[in-house]
C-alpha cells in the first residue's frame, strides 16, 4: 500500500485526483499507475485502468490471475469491471468510497453472473492519510 500511497501523491503533484495503485505479482511489483485523466483528457485513465494495463502489457497477457491489485481507494463500477474481467486474484484498497453506500465494488466483484471472483481486502493502515489527502484535494478545487 505504501507503493500505491506513492503513485497518488505523484498525482497529486501533478493536480489529478490522487489515487494510486500497483500490481503485485509473486511479491514484486509489476506495474503501477495513478489518475491521469487531466493531463491525458481522457476519461479511463484512472489509477486501476493504468496499473492493469501495463501489467498486461508486461505478462503479454490481459489474466492477472495471480496478482494482487494494491490501491488506495476502493473502486468505481468502471474499475471494478476491469478487474474483474482480468481475473485479480485479490484486491486490496486503502480507504472506503464515500459517496457510494451501494458497495458497487463489491457488488461487481462478487456477482453471481461472473466466473471469476476477487478477494476484496480493506487494508486500513493508511486510511486516515488517503482520506485527508482526496478530502484536502477536493475542498481545495471548490475553493478555486
Amino acid at each position: 500500500m505504501k507503493e500505491a500511497l506513492k503513485e497518488a501523491k505523484k498525482a497529486l503533484k501533478e493536480d489529478e485526483v490522487p489515487i494510486g495503485a500497483v500490481i503485485v505479482q509473486n511479491g514484486k511489483v509489476i506495474s503501477r499507475g495513478r489518475n491521469c485523466r487531466e493531463k491525458s483528457q481522457n476519461a479511463l485513465k484512472h489509477a486501476e485502468i493504468v496499473a492493469i494495463d501495463k501489467a498486461c502489457r508486461k505478462l503479454k497477457s490481459w489474466r492477472l490471475d495471480d496478482c494482487e491489485l494494491y490501491v488506495t481507494l476502493e473502486p468505481c463500477p468502471m474499475c471494478a469491471g476491469a478487474i474483474a474481467n482480468a481475473r485479480i486474484k485479490k484486491l486490496i484498497f486503502g480507504c472506503q468510497e464515500k459517496t457510494s453506500s451501494e458497495n458497487l465494488c463489491e457488488q461487481i466483484l462478487k456477482s453471481n453472473r461472473l466466473n471469476h471472483h476477487t478477494e476484496m481486502v480493506f487494508d486500513q493502515a493508511y486510511e486516515n492519510e488517503i482520506s485527508a489527502m482526496l478530502t484536502n484535494f477536493f475542498q481545495t478545487k471548490r475553493k478555486r
